[in-house]
């Protein structure tokens, strides 16, 4: 079964007004997973949006039963990043990113509702933060200063951190990559060789084969050649 998850990650109660507009969103109320538990494909294309939707999705895909493999096809930023994460396998397109941030919102009031506001903004972080930690096995430290940043991964760098396991439609047998003070020999090399030896042993066995058929051929000959012939009269052998 595939589930799409394209556009911005909207509340149920708001869904009905990008509908309405013909603009492409998700809502938690979308996300219909099977009951007998049979692996899903989810595409990702979003920017991300409402942090608690976002959530929800993520936690719904979480809990499934069945296998949940992720494909991010275009980008997966914010609250979709954090969807991204309930993948058992996670892979993504070469051409696409992954962008994680701090959670941010509009608020008005003095100064300590302000402050409370900027409070309940720092510990949902951290409740962010952790769908990244339990995907990626990075540090909380690490995580949230990579969102504090506003942190944009390439394909390959999503697979490096271990927010994705795989590039899409990478070749099976990529460069090797050495780090090592020692010489290694790379492994075009040894394969080479191994093609070499494999290719020398197969000629070693025609040879031999070959050999046999010989000396068969002149053990026969020889056979033949010790039976008595009658010696024409007057001749007389000589050997040399």
């Amino acid at each position: 079964m595939k589930i799409d998850i394209k556009g911005t990650i909207v509340s149920n109660d708001v869904k009905w007004f990008y509908d309405e507009y013909g603009l492409t969103a998700t809502a938690p109320k979308d996300i219909v997973l099977p009951e007998n538990g049979e692996p899903v494909e989810v595409i990702i294309n979003s920017g991300g949006g409402d942090v608690f939707a976002g959530s929800e999705i993520y936690t719904a895909l979480r809990d499934y039963s069945g296998a949940v493999s992720i494909k991010v096809v275009g980008i997966a930023a914010s609250a979709a990043s954090v969807i991204a994460m309930a993948g058992d396998s996670v892979e993504i397109s070469p051409t696409a990113q992954m962008m994680i941030h701090n959670v941010s919102t509009v608020a008005e009031g003095d100064h300590r509702e302000l402050k409370h506001e900027a409070e309940i903004l720092e510990n949902y972080n951290k409740s962010i933060a952790n769908a990244y930690i339990l995907k990626t096995g990075l540090s909380p430290d690490e995580l949230l200063d990579l969102m504090a940043q506003e942190t944009w991964l390439s394909a390959g760098q999503a697979v490096e951190k271990g927010f994705a396991d795989k590039v899409m439609f990478a070749e099976d047998e990529l460069a090797q990559l050495v780090a090592a003070a020692s010489d290694v020999v790379p492994n075009q090399i040894i394969l080479a060789q191994k093609l070499r030896s494999e290719e020398l042993d197969r000629f070693k066995r025609e040879v031999s084969a070959r050999l046999d058929n010989l000396e068969k051929q002149l053990v026969t000959q020889n056979e033949n050649e010790k039976e008595p012939k009658e010696e024409p009269k007057g001749f007389k052998a000589f050997l040399f």
